[in-house]
This record gives C-alpha cells, structure tokens and sequence, in this order.
C-alpha cells in the first residue's frame, strides 16, 4: 500500500537519515512537516514554531552524529520534528495527554533529549556546560543549542554568550530568527559569503593571518583584528555577537537545505576555534497556510481540521479568568489613569493583549525578560503609578530575586497578576503553578490573594488598584470560571478577610482559591453522614484572617486547609497562627491538603486534582480519617 511519506517511514533514527542521499533531503523535509501538522491536528499543542525548524531539525540531525552531540531546543516548542526524528514517531499522537509523550524536550523521555526544557533562554547556558564538561572528560562530541529570537531577549541568553566568548570552548549556537529584524536580506549572495566565511578555507586564511599579524607591534595587531572583524561585520551583520566572543555566520535561509548542510558540515569539520553563532533566518508556520496566515502563526492550538486549520473548541459556559482579569483591569484603568500593565512576551496569554487595544501608550511587552519586568514595574511604582506585572505563576520564579529585593524589601506597591496558578494540564510540571503561595506568602510586605471563582477575581483586581501599602499578589487558574453571577463593578475586599459559605458546627474546611466548589460537595456529603460542616473562603492567603482561623478551630473538631499550591503555602500559615496562638492544645484536629511533594505528569487538569486528593472525595476522606472512630460511630 502506498504511504505519503516513503521517505519519513524509511528514517525510524537519526542514524537511518544520515544514509539518505543530499538530494532527497527536500522530500524528507516535506514529509516531516506534513507529519507534523497532522500529529498536532489529532493532540493540539504547538504547531507554529516546529514548522519554522523543519529543514534545521533534518539539516542538524543530518550533519551531526547524535545523539553523540548534543541538540539542545531552547524552551522545547519547536521539538515535535525532532521527536518524529528520534524514536518517537509511534507516539507523537500521544504529545500532551495523560501518559503520552511530554510537549517538551525531556532527559527521561529520550537520549537525544540532553537537556530539559520549557522555560525559555536556557540553551546557551546548558550547552556551554556540557562543552566546558567534554573538554574537561578529553572529549570531541559537538554541543549545537539552538535558541529563538525571543528567547535570545532574555538576559540569561546573553550572560552564557560572554561566559562563552571568555571560555572559548566550542560551542555552536544557532540563533533561528523567525521575528526579528536584525538581519539584512536573505537571499543567494548572503548564503554564499556565509558558506564562504563557515569555510575551513577562509578560516585557515584568517588564522594565517593573525599569525602574521603577532608578529607586528600591539597596536597593529589590534587593528588588523578590527578591520577583518568590521569588514565582515558590514558585510553580514552581528558585530554584537562578534563583541560577545563569538564567530558569526549569516545571515542564512533557515528553509534552504541547500545552504543549510554545507554551512553545518564546514562548522562540524572545523576541530578548533572559538563558539561559533550561525544566524538563520526562518518563517514560523512555515508550509502551512492557515499558519501562515494566522498572525500568531498558530504558535498554540487545540485539535484542528488539516484542510481549514479551523480549531475544534468546545463552547464556552463561562469566561475564562484571563478574560475576566483583562476585561476587569481594562474597567479599572478607564477610572484611574495611573494603571499600567505590563507583560513578559505573553500578551494574549495573560489577557494584555485586549488591554493593549484599549490603552496602547499604557501597555509593555518587555520581552522574555521576567527580571527586568519586575524592577521595571518597581521603578514605575516610585512615580505614583500602579502597574500591574501579569505573569504566569510559573514564569514569575524567574524574577524572584527582583520581586524579593527590589519590591518587597522597598514595600513598593507592585500588583502581581499570576495567572495558570495551580495544575495547568497538558503542558505539564514545567507550567504547573504550584510554587507561588509559598514563595510569597514568606515574603515581608506581601498582601496575597486568590479568587475562588470569576467574580471574587473582579472584586480582586478592584482591591489590587486600590492597595497602595505595599506589594499585593492576587492568583488565578487556567481555563473557564464556574459560571457565577457577574459584578458590575469590583468591590474593595477589606485586606485579610475571608468569609463564611456555608454554617456547620463539628467540621470546617477553609478553602483558598477555586478548590471551594469541591469543597462545598464535600461538605454536602459529609452532612449526609451526619458530620455538620462550616466551609469558609479564606480569600487571602497573607495576612490570614485571624479571626476567622480562631473560631473555625474554637468551635469545630477537624480543620481542613485545601489550597492548589505545594507545601509551605497557606496552610503553613495558618498552621503557624494556631500554634502560636496555642490553639492546638486543646485537640484541634487539623489537616492540610496541598498539591503531592512531587512534579506530577501532564494530562487533564481534573485527572490530575483527582490524582492529588484535592477533590471533593478526597476532602472527605481526610475529615473522617481525622475523626476515625467518631466518624465511624455517626456515620453507622
């Protein structure tokens, strides 16, 4: 029977497409993308950016012996061409589901997965450690990071770059510029001096000539150095990256095998020499025209139809917190003009982008570059304005020492906006939101808050405006609210204070976040058993409401703390509280339920707040485990 894709079928490994002849490299590149496009349509995922490195991801695992040498995807989008490549072609309908391939670069997923990845601007880094480690071992494997032009924003990018310009250990970077205009036309002239400069011929004339150039006195041996540097910096660009201690080639057509391979193959056979940056210019979506078209260049989709790209999406019961967020903020700031917002490289993500519709002059997308948007927002904050910082909870760790010293200690009244706080489903432990409550909640000067459903969080945003004592937090979860009544306009919530649900008398559950509809089923269940149950929304997670902790615990038997946060969260608080207070001493039972000591796998949001006990059935089982006997004796 006759298949689409003889070719792809023929190259299980990499070690099978390095037996392919060069001219059937375009028809293999063709395949691999038509593969990849209907493995995304079937899984969703990130579409986007794997279609952009195609001809790269077959050009690199062509020329290079891997996994020997180490192919190291920066944030790991565009990685779904290379797991085709590399085993995992039998599984690639499985990407983001329960037990399935991961959506990232994973070490335990792969040996051609050296490094882990889904946070952007590590690559560079990892790569010179691993070339810094086989210099060390008397190695000669290559270490290639390929890196992208957003994520090449972030400072990390540029500090591994210097480390490895002093190092002089070699190292390829492959800078795939899909967006950015730093590079001059792309065409057959560039390919040509990028091939002629990559050639070990040249770069044996340039060595012969620095020879020569040693023996002339210091100040000409600088200006010789100068005018080869500048001469080819004029002519291709990337004097930065000449500055940094890198050899720079291009730019070239990242979709041109032609140009690609030899490029690769004069850097593979060059034994010496500095780091070495090749500058290929891509088209995200590349080959596929609803991408294409799309001007996200479906970076991120669900399950689509190949012919239309038109996304099969489930209709909507309610907004989804990032819309209320950026609908409620957009309220907010049309009342007070000194709100500002501002985001690191994800604007539709965090909802800015309506936000940037409305007030463009009052909206920064400062790149991948957490860091910097944090002490940037501090530095806002010293001039009377009220920027909001919306930062998925995952990313925002990456801007923590900012957070911690140059907003908390300054107790500058910066409003952080984390959104995906909690389990976020398919895209795994590495976007999981589970560190944030107890990061902040150690922090002096922190107010933080988290919504219960889609009205709490309007009511947030309207409290975060109007707290200017210091820095304030407020979290939310990915995905739809429950469907609640929506405020006209936010309310200001009093700081610390949480409220009753829901009256009982024995047992009491005191939720933080979007857990409370799970537990407002188990305090239906546990009623029927005869155990009467107060439920409170504790709103804050810093300060606590004290006064509302010491009569859960006066008036009950068993407290129960559930939060979507790890260990050393609110229910570390709360904790604390009682034990100072003492109020464990007269035989309070209290029970903490917090996300697993451990990073859980990817799969269904639910299935994964099933698998951590942070359900109804699982509160319910902690209440009577708590009261054992007791439990058993009303429950008969």
């Amino acid at each position: 029977m006759a298949t689409k894709t003889p070719l792809l079928d023929q190259c299980p490994t990499p070690e099978r497409l390095r037996a392919l002849r060069p001219e059937q490299l375009r028809q293999l590149a063709d395949e691999l993308r038509s593969e990849t496009i209907d493995a995304v349509s079937v899984t969703g995922g990130h579409l986007g950016a794997g279609l952009g490195v195609v001809e790269l991801t077959v050009a690199l695992h062509y020329v290079f012996d891997t996994p020997s040498d180490r192919i190291i995807w920066d944030v790991g989008h565009q990685a779904y061409p290379h797991k085709i490549l590399t085993g995992r072609r039998e599984r690639i309908r499985t990407l983001r589901t329960g037990g399935g391939l991961s959506g990232f670069t994973r070490r335990s997923e792969s040996v051609y997965d050296p490094f882990g990845a889904a946070h952007s601007s590590t690559s560079i880094s990892a790569g010179l450690g691993m070339a810094v480690a086989r210099d060390l071992a008397g190695g000669n494997n290559h270490v290639i990071a390929v890196i992208g032009d957003g994520s090449i924003s972030a400072g990390m990018a540029y500090e591994a770059m210097n480390n490895a310009g002093a190092l002089g250990s070699r190292l390829v970077v492959i800078l795939n510029d899909n967006d950015m205009s730093i590079a001059p036309p792309v065409g057959a002239v560039s390919g040509y001096l990028a091939r002629l400069v990559s050639s070990s011929q040249y770069r044996h004339l340039r060595n012969l000539g620095r020879q020569v150039a040693e023996h002339l006195p210091r100040p000409l041996q600088n200006a010789a150095r100068r005018v080869e540097e500048y001469a080819r910096g004029m002519v291709m660009g990337g004097t930065l990256f000449e500055e940094l201690g890198f050899y720079y080639v291009g730019p070239i057509d990242g979709h041109d095998l032609d140009q690609l391979v030899p490029i690769l193959e004069n850097i593979r056979d060059e034994p010496n020499g500095r780091p070495v940056l090749i500058h290929a210019v891509t088209q995200k979506g590349k080959g596929y025209a609803p991408a294409e078209a799309s001007a996200d260049k479906l970076h991120a989709v669900g399950r689509f139809d190949v012919v239309t790209g038109a996304q099969a999406k489930a209709k909507a019961n309610a907004p989804t917190y990032t819309r209320v967020f950026a609908d409620s903020l957009i309220k907010e700031a049309k009342a007070d003009d000194k709100v500002v917002a501002i985001t690191a490289a994800m604007p539709s993500g965090t909802g800015l982008d309506l936000f940037g519709q409305a007030f463009p002059t009052r909206t920064f997308d400062v790149g991948i570059a957490e860091q910097h948007a944090v002490t940037f927002a501090a530095g806002m904050a010293t001039e009377g304005y009220k920027p909001f910082v919306a930062i998925y909870s995952t990313f925002l760790q990456r801007g923590y020492d900012q957070l911690v010293h140059d907003v908390s200690i300054q107790n500058l009244p910066v409003r952080f906006a984390m959104d995906r706080a909690g389990l976020v489903g398919a895209d795994g432990a590495t976007h999981a939101g589970a560190f944030d409550l107890a990061y902040l909640c150690c922090l002096p000067n922190m107010v933080v808050m988290a919504a219960a459903d889609e009205a709490e969080l309007v009511h947030m945003v309207a409290t975060s405006v109007a707290y200017d004592a210091g820095p304030i937090a407020l979290r939310y979860p990915r995905g739809e609210g429950v469907g609640v009544e929506m405020p006209e306009k936010g309310e200001v919530l009093p700081i610390g204070k949480g409220r009753i649900v829901r009256e009982g008398n024995t047992v009491a559950i005191l939720s933080l976040g979007t857990r409370l509809g799970e537990a407002l089923k188990a305090a239906e269940d546990l009623a029927a058993r005869g155990l009467s149950t107060t439920v409170a929304d504790a709103r804050f997670a810093k300060p606590i409401d004290k006064e509302l902790v010491r009569r859960l615990a006066v008036e009950h038997e068993v407290l129960v703390t559930i939060e979507e946060g790890s260990v050393g969260g609110f229910g570390a608080q709360v904790m604390q509280f009682l034990a100072e207070e003492g109020l464990f001493d007269r035989g309070l039972k209290v029970r903490p339920m917090v996300l697993p000591d451990r990073y859980q796998e990817h799969d269904n949001p639910a299935k994964q707040y099933d698998e951590a006990g942070l359900n109804a059935n699982g509160i319910v089982d902690t209440v009577l485990k708590a009261l054992g006997a007791n439990a058993q004796v009303r429950t008969a």
